[in-house]
């Protein structure tokens, strides 16, 4: 899980492999694999950063492409 901070500042944790797409206008408003959106104040290079040291931390790194 990675946490991620909602619009009022509160922490929120989800599952980056449930991510679909993450699209700036002009909060960051992550869509999960469900169709539930989630707007939060991370920056996407923020998110990515998460998303890379979490898969690092269980091992799956090596399937990222470069």
């Amino acid at each position: 899980m990675i946490d991620v901070m909602r619009l009022d500042g509160k922490i929120y944790w989800v599952n980056p492999h449930m991510i679909e797409s993450m699209e700036s206008n002009p909060d960051l408003t992550l869509t999960m694999l469900s169709g539930r959106k989630i707007i939060v104040r991370n920056s996407p290079d923020e998110i990515i950063d998460k998303i890379i040291t979490y898969r690092k931390k269980i091992g799956i790194d090596n399937q990222e492409v470069m």
